[in-house]
């Protein structure tokens, strides 16, 4: 009751500001508020290290008169705040330069149902409860192995939060969400090896996360793994991308064919549409409205509806990743994704974990990327790499210090097998990914 009467003091706020952007002038407008609540624990050797109760609040507007735009915002959400970020936003309106592919969206694409997703799933989480738990991740942690020599901490965070959006043309909706997690990163040493790593899990229901003791060895398993790691030779060999870092593949993908990139020609995916750009057994979806997921919202950041939707089918890319603003530049229509991505999966094959490592029989394994060097223009892909050296279909030795290179386009045309290991703790779901090859800089 109390959630449903802070959201209606919220949309009454919201309706006002709008009001008041057509009354200051404005011949359309839109605004988002949102307001959240959470507490975050973390403690490091057995000692609470810090507690942070949030509450934070805020809110942005952004005005057209006629194909001219302005954008404010604030965190005072009182009446005269409001007056003045209002005439801020008008103020710059005036004084931009007309673009004919600025305003709102199409009427007819903006969401008019509301399926309830279940994302709202409070925890009554005490402060004293948030420190128990996670110094109990962290003695799992430290537990597990002698060779666990130190900690960087355990740490538990709970958020609560209402997002609202509002414009002109009568949309004018929100809803609750909640976010929890729980994480963990120790250190090993053997010899003169030292080595650190993590393991965390995130969920909208609390009862959804790994057991703390579970998320503690994970932790301390994956950093033992990695001792006494060596490089490799210069080489040429088939890459396997653990489930936990193979995201990042699909996240290049979506920046490829995101609309920014494509009216600006800054992408080697440019009229790419109806390609084949992969291996005809890969179906690359987004799911938006599953429920409990990460990524599941009922329209995007304009308000415009979510649907299920093919990205890539037999190997085909079948639409693009469009707001309404690149989707005039580029003479199309919106595809619902202002804001980015909702639950975005590519459909797993048969082979689990083990057996991708068999289908694999020799190459790298990667659990770890570094840096930012992919060149979206080029589709050039180099990034510092650790993992595990596989022969025979089982890691034989962790590996570090090491270079993986290849081009995008190519790598995505010799994807050779997906995992059904996947990873559902963000908004893009993915087995593991095996590639038939990339080059490797080591020694």
């Amino acid at each position: 009751m109390q959630n449903q009467k802070q959201i209606s003091n919220l949309q009454e706020i919201l309706q006002d500001l709008l009001d008041a952007a057509l009354q200051q002038g404005a011949t359309a407008a839109e605004a988002s508020l949102s307001s959240e609540k959470g507490l975050s624990v973390t403690a490091r050797l057995g000692n609470v290290e810090t507690i942070e109760h949030h509450q934070d609040q805020g809110l942005g507007v952004t005005v057209y008169i006629g194909q001219r735009k302005g954008s404010a915002s604030t965190t005072d959400l009182s009446a005269q705040s409001i007056r003045e970020t209002v005439g801020a936003a008008c103020s710059i309106a005036r004084h931009a330069g007309s673009d004919a592919c600025a305003g709102l969206p199409e009427r007819d694409l903006l969401a008019t149902e509301f399926p309830d997703l279940d994302l709202c799933h409070p925890w009554k989480l005490s402060t004293s409860d948030g420190i128990e738990l996670a110094i109990a991740c962290e003695a799992a942690a430290l537990a597990f192995h002698p060779d666990i020599s130190n900690s960087e901490g355990a740490s538990v965070n709970s958020h609560q939060g209402v997002t609202m959006l509002g414009n002109t043309l009568g949309f004018l909706h929100g809803y609750s969400s909640t976010r929890h997690s729980l994480s963990c990163s120790v250190l090993g040493q053997r010899e003169d090896s030292m080595q650190r790593d993590y393991w965390y899990s995130v969920a909208r229901a609390a009862e959804d996360l790994q057991a703390a003791q579970e998320v503690g060895e994970k932790a301390a398993r994956r950093t033992i793994a990695r001792l006494q790691a060596r490089s490799l030779s210069t080489r040429q060999c088939p890459v396997l991308f653990a489930a936990e870092v193979a995201s990042g593949l699909l996240g290049s993908l979506i920046a490829a064919i995101s609309g920014g990139n494509l009216y600006r020609k800054s992408s080697f995916l440019l009229d790419a549409l109806g390609q084949q750009i992969f291996p005809e057994f890969i179906h690359i979806h987004e799911q938006p409205h599953l429920k409990k997921a990460l990524g599941s919202a009922p329209y995007d950041a304009e308000g415009v509806a979510t649907h299920a939707r093919d990205i890539v089918a037999g190997g085909i890319l079948q639409s693009y990743v469009l707001s309404s603003y690149s989707a005039r530049k580029l003479g199309m229509q919106s595809t619902g994704n202002a804001g980015g991505v909702h639950n975005l999966l590519i459909d797993p094959g048969c082979d689990d974990y083990s057996g991708m490592l068999r289908k694999m029989h020799q190459g790298l394994l990667v659990t770890e990327l570094m840096g930012q060097g992919i060149n979206l223009v080029t589709g050039d892909y180099s990034r510092g790499a650790a993992g595990f050296w596989v022969e025979n279909g089982e890691i034989q030795y962790p590996v570090e210090e090491i270079t993986i290179a290849g081009n995008l386009r190519d790598m995505f045309r010799r994807l050779v097998a997906v995992g059904n290991d996947v990873d559902c703790r963000g908004n893009i779901r993915s087995g593991s990914i095996l590639l038939e090859q990339m080059s490797i800089a080591g020694n």
